[in-house]
């Protein structure tokens, strides 16, 4: 491993100021040594489904998640934690919506609206 470069875990302090790389008071250090920026997801119970809860900078994937508990978790709000490096997200864009979404527009069977149905069927 290069001399100049070392692993940081959660709970490290640097041996020297800022050489964890904190963008707020050195710039520099950021550039040469950036974290990932991660996405954080939290299923609240047993049965639900992940939601997006926020993002952070970690090194590594063990660090995400130790940071996304101690931040988003505080209060045992959470039973499962998924992180995903931003970078491997992949999403529509905004500005393309219309497009991306028409062609669900002439697909008249996916909205039942014009069927007729018996008078024994409730909450439908």
């Amino acid at each position: 491993m290069h001399s100049l470069i070392r692993k940081y875990y959660y709970g490290d302090i640097p041996d020297t100021p800022n050489a964890g790389g904190d963008p707020i008071s050195s710039p520099s250090a950021a550039a040469e040594h950036p974290w990932p920026l991660w996405e954080v997801f939290i299923r609240s119970k047993q049965g639900l489904d992940h939601k997006h809860a926020g993002s952070l900078h970690a090194a590594d994937a063990q660090m995400a998640i130790e940071n996304a508990r101690d931040v988003y978790t505080r209060r045992n709000e959470g039973i499962s934690i998924w992180v995903v490096e931003s970078k491997y997200v992949h999403a529509s864009s905004p500005d393309e919506a219309e497009s991306f979404y028409e062609p669900a527009t002439d697909k008249i069977y996916r909205h039942p609206t014009f069927y007729d149905l018996p008078e024994e069927v409730k909450h439908m």
